[in-house]
């Protein structure tokens, strides 16, 4: 079992799901990796969105360049509430609205039309072009809103000499056996394993396994951990895969090399 230390730094080693180029529009916002340590006191029921959010909050307050104004702000309207500015923070008297996101996406080419919406998630509950039309549409003009006007106030800010960006990681898997693809609009380095059909797992009798914890899926595979032989680890597999839950798993080969992946039930 990991610990927030080791998922921070998990976090830290995860790239941008893009680099330089925007797309539809969105910059990333590239802050200092900054290897102090995480000692921020958490809610152990946290969820993996907002523990990255307390992540991104250290990389803000000790990057020497910015000035964090504040975190978290909740716009309401008639006492309901209507959404969240993750952060606000200043860069050489430059103001910014950053956005925060951390996810992990499955390759499947039979979903949409284009790269962009082939990319979904482990469970087909979300995707990332849901999520980017969700920052464009609703996320990032929030800022926009009369009913924000009060809170940038108390910051002396407007929101027209804001800059908006966002800071969206992701770690993404793609099918079993798919070699030499290339992909023009993500950034390969994310990559980092296969997701694999139930029948494909058969070939893997050789190999050992793990199932993590959601918050552990940031860590990069701790060795120390009691694995499980096929034959263990096959009814705990259908188990999740009968409730149409798709599991991250670590495997280890019999060489010794680990590597992460998904078993999906559809």
């Amino acid at each position: 079992m990991c610990n927030n230390q080791q998922r921070y730094i998990g976090f830290l080693n995860t790239p941008h799901l893009w680099k330089n180029v925007p797309i539809k529009g969105l910059q990333q916002f590239s802050m200092v990796p900054t290897q102090i340590p995480f000692h921020t006191v958490v809610a152990k029921n946290m969820r993996l969105g907002k523990l990255v959010e307390r992540f991104v909050s250290q990389q803000l307050q000790h990057d020497s360049r910015l000035k964090l104004l504040a975190e978290n702000l909740i716009i309401s309207k008639n006492k309901r509430t209507i959404g969240e500015l993750d952060c606000l923070f200043t860069k050489d008297g430059q103001p910014y609205h950053l956005e925060v996101v951390y996810k992990f996406y499955l390759y499947d080419s039979s979903v949409g039309t284009s790269e962009i919406d082939h990319w979904i998630g482990p469970n087909r509950k979300d995707s990332f072009t849901e999520k980017l039309d969700k920052l464009k549409t609703k996320q990032l003009p929030l800022l926009y809103r009369d009913e924000t006007k009060p809170t940038l106030k108390q910051f002396n800010l407007e929101a027209n000499h804001i800059k908006q960006c966002v800071c969206f990681k992701a770690q993404l898997f793609i099918p079993y056996g798919l070699k030499n693809h290339t992909f023009k609009h993500i950034n390969p380095n994310c990559i980092v394993g296969y997701y694999y059909k139930l029948k494909e797992v058969s070939q893997l009798t050789h190999c050992k396994f793990f199932i993590p914890k959601k918050l552990d899926w940031l860590s990069k595979i701790d060795i120390q951990i009691n694995w499980l032989t096929f034959k263990e680890f096959t009814p705990l597999l259908q188990v999740l895969l009968e409730q149409k839950r798709a599991p991250m798993v670590w495997i280890k080969t019999p060489k010794g090399h680990t590597k992460k992946g998904f078993v999906v039930w559809w």
